[in-house]
């Protein structure tokens, strides 16, 4: 056998046999992040170890997030920003949105907007959703970063745009103010409705109150009553107190005193201030004018502290 063909068939067989490693490599991963989300994280660990080990990047990254979240080790935020520094400076934007994070936050590192920033933005210009609404918040607050409201409501847009539900809260928020961009009370509606529709509380909140005073559509106790029914079902004080003023006035559905009593008592459990007041007047039969007279008598003669 000449030697070039003896050169050709051990070419062939490294080839072959790295292929077969990366498959390998492939299925160890696959399962174990099959283990992960599926809560095994024993079974991960075991996985996860010998690949990232090898410098497997998505195997580093998931490591680091079971040592941040503590899921089958100790929870470690110095070994969580250690695993996520390897795989974001490989270009891993899960780990580079990771990292930013910790930063932001401070965990495992000292709090640092500048460098939570960089992560981010790095995460975000790979298109990373969560990133990009991060950045966005960062740019309207002027947190690590000069203060710019156009790159702001650019962030905000891209990452709103790819489904990210607080980025579409706080895009809504932005057209229904009109303080950065041209008010626009149909974009706020229709991004408060991408936001509620996965189940944002407050955008829930924000858009039954919209069609409960006809703010920008049209007015909809109806709509108002079940959007506010969902917001107040997840714990939202003000859309609490505001479901016990639709009941207590009959607006979208029957009065009714008792269903107007338990959502002002939740209101007011939950903190809402004005909650009290309305209680108390439900519970004293009061009709809906009598309860506005009461909650004005009781404004009127609480004592002023300054």
């Amino acid at each position: 056998m000449s030697n070039a063909v003896t050169r050709m068939l051990f070419k062939s067989f490294i080839y072959v046999a790295l292929l077969a490693v990366s498959a390998g490599a492939q299925a160890g991963l696959q399962e174990g992040l099959d283990a992960y989300h599926s809560g095994n994280f024993k079974a991960a660990l075991k996985e996860f170890m010998p690949l990232a080990a090898k410098g497997d990047v998505e195997a580093g990254f998931n490591l680091g997030r079971m040592n941040e979240l503590g899921q089958g080790v100790h929870q470690n935020y110095a070994k969580a920003k250690s695993r996520y520094s390897d795989a974001a400076i490989k270009g891993h934007a899960a780990a580079q949105y990771s990292l930013g994070q910790l930063y932001r936050e401070g965990k495992g590192v000292a709090q640092d907007d500048k460098m939570a920033a960089s992560w981010y933005l790095k995460a975000a210009v790979q298109g990373y959703a969560d990133a990009q609404y991060h950045v966005g918040i960062m740019y309207a607050q002027g947190l690590g970063v000069a203060h710019d409201d156009k790159e702001a409501v650019s962030w905000l847009g891209k990452a709103a745009e790819q489904g990210q539900a607080d980025a579409q809260l706080a895009l809504a928020q932005i057209f229904q103010l009109g303080q950065i961009v041209t008010q626009d009370y149909l974009k706020a509606a229709k991004w408060y409705w991408k936001s509620a529709d996965q189940g944002n509380a407050l955008a829930q909140y924000n858009l039954g109150q919209m069609y409960r005073q006809g703010t920008g559509v049209t007015q909809d106790y109806k709509v108002a009553l079940s959007l506010l029914r969902k917001a107040a079902e997840q714990g939202q004080a003000a859309a609490q107190f505001g479901l016990g003023e639709l009941y207590a006035d009959g607006q979208g559905v029957a009065q009714d005193a008792v269903q107007a009593d338990k959502w002002f008592r939740l209101a007011a459990a939950s903190g809402e201030e004005r909650a009290a007041a309305k209680q108390a007047s439900v519970e004293a039969g009061l009709n809906p004018s009598q309860i506005e007279q009461a909650q004005a008598l009781v404004q009127q003669w609480t004592p002023k502290h300054k």
